[in-house]
């Protein structure tokens, strides 16, 4: 761009060098300053136009995430209510094997209680169900008997067997204790 001057004269050269460097100065401080302007107008041009788009492409990214949280959202639902069934079945197992298992240990203690209530001598539901049976027995034998007092002594003789042949239930050790204590 800048082209030498030959002169001849070199004070005329040299002041010919000086105004050519000043308007090369100015010309290349004219050049830097229209590249400038053009950097900063396509500068702002580039802004503008990512601006544009960027709204686009965010709005185009909202939507997308609204569709994606609506899906994960739904497959969610399905999962918790699968592990929600799954858990409810579960729970109805181990309850059921849990009143089994307390129906089992119920069942001994029972058996356990029984044996040494036995042992004790207390009677049981059994033996307090034959004694009533016995004792009703012995009620209307008695019952029978008064009534029949004004008849002949024959009818009393057969009742008395009657009452005689009952079933005996053995006397228990409490019981042993209890005629024990009103004879002394």
């Amino acid at each position: 761009m800048v082209k030498k001057m030959k002169s001849s004269d070199t004070g005329s050269t040299k002041s010919a060098t000086k105004a050519a460097a000043g308007l090369m100065d100015s010309q290349l401080a004219g050049a830097v300053k229209d590249s400038a302007q053009q950097i900063w107008l396509a500068g702002m041009g580039a802004f503008s136009k990512a601006q544009e788009e960027g709204t686009k492409v965010f709005e185009a990214l909202v939507k997308e995430g609204l569709s994606l949280q609506k899906k994960t959202q739904g497959l969610a639902e399905d999962k918790i209510s699968e592990v929600t069934g799954k858990m409810s079945a579960m729970a109805g197992n181990v309850q059921a094997k849990a009143g089994q298992n307390w129906d089992k240990l119920e069942a001994i203690f029972e058996a356990r209680t029984a044996k040494a209530l036995g042992k004790l001598g207390v009677p049981t539901a059994k033996d307090v169900q034959a004694l009533t049976a016995r004792v009703d027995e012995l009620a209307t034998a008695v019952a029978k008997l008064s009534k029949g007092s004004a008849a002949p002594k024959a009818p009393r003789k057969a009742a008395a067997k009657a009452a005689v042949k009952a079933p005996v239930v053995p006397a228990t050790p409490v019981k042993r204790a209890r005629r024990k204590a009103a004879a002394a």
